[in-house]
This record gives structure tokens, sequence and C-alpha cells, in this order.
């Protein structure tokens, strides 16, 4: 009798290989998810366009943002192409279909965004209606934390009622006199000065960093350096909430309270004008008024308590900065992530072979 085994080994079957074409194709798709996964959930790069956040961040600084910090934000818009800005061509090709539209929602992080931290968040106030992860990212510093009450006194800011430290090398504008002898143009770019407004040839308006101001006072022809203050009790159309009813300038304003998820308050004129905005906009009500009645999705409210945690953002360049002082509040959905670490950095002032800043390279950020 003839006995046939079967093996439990599959016969060996000649598979074709892969082609050079094929094999490239591959590992261009597995470094494609692995680097979206990676920025996804775990880090971003970005930029640094301007001098809001001088002399701590300097333009043309390149940074790693830490997504893990607060937890990563899921994607709310999620037919995109990534590693693309949300418009290309100067704004005029969309990279992103917002025809499906998911829920915030924010995975656990190591911690909570903290006073002092540097956030990179999306843009809360921009003029074009696109979705929030679509929308332009800045960076600012972190000044006011849910259920803080903000207040700012001669370019000074408090939490309740508590000093807020500045950033050690923040800066802000003085008004400089000088004697009539022109001054090195030289000297003002090695200081790193900038001139903002020139008055009179003898007056300037100039953001000096720290560092430098000792030794810019100290030349001759320099007279004398005043701080630029806002004074108190005069309308600025560009402050928010852009009421003439309240009169708050860049250097004093408030006292405000930043809204924290349960947080209720009163409905009325004044509340209204300082939180309307978060509870139509970014908190997705429909908001009318009859007379004095206020309706929240066509019925009548005298109160609201918030769903989301709200932060205040605030540029280091406390005179160079847009920031909540002219657009109010960040909502916890528009946080991006914490700045960690300087990458890279040129200044595309200097020439080619001198626009690395390598003394900023890998450096952390504080």
């Amino acid at each position: 009798m003839n006995w046939k085994f079967v093996s439990r080994k599959k016969q060996e079957v000649n598979k074709p290989k892969k082609g050079k074409v094929r094999e490239w194709l591959d590992a261009i798709l597995f470094a494609v998810i692995a680097s979206t996964i990676i920025r996804g959930l775990l880090f971003s790069a970005y930029a640094i366009p301007s001098a809001s956040m001088e002399g701590s961040l300097l333009t043309g600084d390149y940074l790693f943002v830490s997504k893990i910090a607060y937890g990563a934000r899921m994607p709310m818009t999620p037919v995109s192409i990534p590693f693309l800005e949300s418009t290309v061509m100067g704004g005029k090709i969309k990279t992103y279909w917002d025809g499906i539209q998911l829920p915030y929602f924010r995975l656990p992080g190591l911690g909570e965004v903290k006073k002092g931290d540097a956030v990179v968040f999306n843009y809360p106030a921009e003029s074009v209606a696109r979705p929030v992860d679509m929308r332009t990212h800045f960076i600012k510093r972190c000044v006011g934390t849910p259920g803080d009450v903000i207040t700012i006194v001669n370019g000074q800011v408090y939490a309740d009622g508590k000093l807020v430290a500045n950033a050690p090398k923040s800066q802000t504008s003085y008004m400089v006199t000088t004697t009539p002898d022109n001054l090195n143009p030289e000297m003002i770019h090695d200081l790193k000065i900038d001139v903002r407004l020139q008055y009179s040839p003898t007056l300037y308006e100039m953001i000096i960093p720290p560092d430098s101001y000792n030794q810019f006072k100290s030349y001759s022809n320099i007279k004398s350096i005043q701080p630029v203050i806002e004074p108190k009790g005069e309308y600025n159309p560009q402050i928010f909430p852009h009421n003439e009813k309240i009169k708050w300038s860049e250097d004093n304003f408030g006292p405000l309270l930043i809204p924290k998820r349960g947080t209720t308050i009163q409905l009325n004129d004044s509340t209204m004008g300082l939180y309307g905005r978060s509870i139509e906009v970014y908190e997705h009500n429909k908001v009318t008024r009859d007379g004095n009645t206020v309706l929240i999705n066509g019925k009548k409210a005298d109160t609201y308590t918030f769903k989301m945690n709200y932060y205040w953002m605030m540029g280091d360049n406390r005179h160079n900065s847009e920031d909540s002082r002219f657009w109010g509040f960040v909502p916890e959905d528009h946080i991006v992530g914490k700045a960690k670490i300087t990458w890279m950095s040129i200044d595309s002032t200097q020439t080619p072979l001198n626009q690395i800043r390598w003394n900023r390279i890998l450096r952390a950020i504080n």
C-alpha cells in the first residue's frame, strides 16, 4: 500500500520579485503614513513669520511643537493634503475638503496649558470662514488660564491679582530723545533695535531689547528713554471687545474673567459684549436679541454655561503683537501644541553665508 503523507509546509511558489518602481512606491507610501501619524499625534514643525515673540523667538526660527504636551487634537477636517498649508497659491486654492467635519476631540496629554507656555494655536478671529484646524497658525505666550481674572496695569499683566512674570527677553517700546546728531544705523542694527516711528529729528519710538538697553542708554547722544504706556480710560477701537463703553488699551486692560468649562454667567448687554462671540461662534449657538431679551437657539436665556475652556495669549514683544488684547479669547479646540525646541534659525537680512543663527540651533524654548 502506498501512503501519501501530506506535509504541512506549503510548497514554495515562485513569487515575482517587486520591481524597483514598486519598491520605491512602497517606501514612499510607508514614509507618508508614518510621518502623517508622527505629525498628527506627536509633533510638528512650524516657522516664526513675525516679530511678535521677540526676543524670545525670532523671525526665521523653525520650531518643533509638541502635540502630546496637551494631547493631540484629532483632525476635524479629515480630508486634506498632508504637509501643506490650508491654502496655496496666495490663498486661491484650498488643500482640504470641508464636506466632512468631525467634532472636536483631544487625546489625553502630558499636561495642560500653563501660564508661561509658548503655545501654537489656530487664529480664532479669522475673517475668512474655514474649519478651525485649517485656520492660520499663531504662536503666543499664555498669560491667563481658564477661570483667571486678567488685568493689565501700565503694561504689566496680573491674573487674579497676582503678577504674571514677563518672559526673560520680553520687549516693549520706548520714547527716545536724542541730540541733533544723527544716530549710527550700524549701531542700531548691532543692538537689534527696531525703530518704529520717528516723530522729529530728535524724537523716536523704538523697541529696545533688554540686553541692549544699558549700552544704548550710555551713548552720549541719547538724552532720555521713557517707556511707552497707553493711558487708562481712553477708548481704542482696535482693542477687545471693540465697544466704546469699555475703554481699555494695550497697556491698561480689564479686569476680565476668562471662561472656564462649567462657568455660568448672567446675560446682559455688558456680558454679551464680552462673551457673545464665544457663545455664538466658538460654541456654535444661534444667538438673537428681542429687545433686552437674549435668545439662544430660539429659547429665552438669562444665563449661559460655557462648554469649553478658554485662554489668554499675548506676544512677548508687547507693542508689536496682535494678540488676545485685540481679538479676545483662544478656545481650547484651537490649541495645537507647545513650542519646545528651535531646530533651525535663519536671518534673512544677512548675507547667504551668515544667515544661519548657529547659537539658536536645537535650543530649548523657555
